[in-house]
């Protein structure tokens, strides 16, 4: 596992193994019993089309241990978004953490309200990829569980939790 303070980049991949996206840097910012979270600010982010594009605001970023989900929250002007891949599990190697995207995600806006994307991409991929009926049904499951810590504020949807790593992000690249 990383240390705090530790750049580290991130792999998404997809259920064939192909890579997906990569974040070039990360840092590790802490580890809870649940998941680890990690912080980027202006990160170049590598598409598997060869293109790439640099991230705009500061984003924290939680990585579950046993959920198949994680949680991106972006710090924009009008406050902050939460973007929810519903994913696996991650690893971390030397290389990066590392996680399989099940194309599903729900992005949250500042007021809470939220909207889940790429439903035509995840029945495509289950068919081509062949995801097997375990797998859909943890992400149906997931997803169900996902939209219910979104209602209920559940951690990491509240802006204190969420600044409370941000500060440490900033104290620590400081």
């Amino acid at each position: 596992m990383a240390n705090i303070g530790d750049e580290i980049q991130i792999h998404s991949y997809k259920h064939d193994g192909s890579i997906h996206r990569i974040w070039e840097k990360a840092i590790f910012v802490d580890e809870t019993t649940h998941c680890v979270i990690l912080a980027n600010e202006k990160t170049r982010v590598l598409e598997s089309n060869g293109k790439s594009w640099f991230t705009k605001e500061p984003a924290v970023c939680f990585f579950f241990k046993q959920q198949w989900f994680n949680v991106i929250c972006m710090l924009k002007e009008d406050g902050i978004h939460y973007y929810c891949n519903i994913g696996s599990p991650f690893t971390i190697d030397e290389e990066a953490l590392k996680y399989v995207d099940y194309d599903l995600d729900i992005k949250v806006f500042p007021d809470m309200e939220f909207k889940v994307l790429d439903k035509f991409e995840y029945q495509a991929n289950a068919k081509e990829m062949g995801y097997s009926e375990d797998i859909r049904k943890i992400i149906k499951y997931e997803m169900a569980n996902l939209k219910e810590r979104i209602k209920e504020k559940e951690e990491p949807f509240h802006d204190d939790f969420v600044m409370h790593y941000l500060n440490k992000f900033h104290a620590i690249v400081k």
